[in-house]
């Protein structure tokens, strides 16, 4: 398999510690690509017709795209319960939550990076740190019990929308409200899978 990727990409992470998670690293070649919002990479465009990352192309079937669906397929086809039909709703709404951040964040980057100066809104800008701020206060005040359970796909989204702010967004300072998230994040961070994914410097 092969997974077109950026390593600055929360959801490229997202995907890419699935795969550490799930035992199926090894088999997945992880192709960078250099692709952004206004201009597609061509090798993307024709993988996946919205031309975003991670893209994974297979050779038994169609691309998969969407990180939520690719990390859907690792979890399938390793049989790692990451997502555990018991609390499978739960999941999948915390594991939404932190897609939900994770976008607004990139989107806050995307307005200083691709639109000319004049253009920029820094109410705009604002107006995404919000959602993000919402769904941090709703994790440290309604989810710190699940996850301070065993590891699941949430955990792993959370964790890399966290590290996303602290590589794009660190003077924002997200820790500062939030002890008990905090203090998860501080381990979540020491995994294995995480280590092995560090965001560029």
């Amino acid at each position: 398999m092969e997974l077109l990727s950026a390593a600055a990409s929360p959801f490229v992470r997202m995907a890419v510690v699935a795969a550490h998670e799930t035992g199926l690293i090894d088999q997945i070649t992880l192709r960078d690509v250099t692709t952004t919002a206004l201009e597609t990479a061509p090798e993307v465009a024709s993988a996946n017709p919205v031309g975003k990352i991670p893209t994974l192309i297979r050779p038994e079937g169609a691309a998969l795209y969407d990180s939520r669906v690719i990390c859907r397929y690792l979890d399938s086809r390793a049989d790692a319960g990451l997502y555990p039909e018991n609390r499978l709703w739960e999941v999948l709404t915390l594991e939404a939550t932190a897609h939900g951040a994770a976008e607004a964040a990139v989107l806050m980057v995307y307005e200083r990076r691709l639109r000319p100066e004049v253009q920029q809104s820094d109410g705009w800008i604002e107006a995404q740190w919000t959602k993000v701020t919402r769904a941090l206060d709703a994790i440290e005040s309604r989810w710190m019990s699940h996850l301070h359970g065993r590891k699941d796909m949430a955990h792993i989204a959370l964790a890399c929308t966290l590290g996303y702010l602290d590589f794009r967004h660190a003077p924002r300072n997200w820790r500062a409200t939030r002890p008990e998230l905090a203090a998860w994040y501080a381990k979540a961070a020491e995994w294995p899978s995480m280590q092995a994914t560090p965001p560029p410097t």
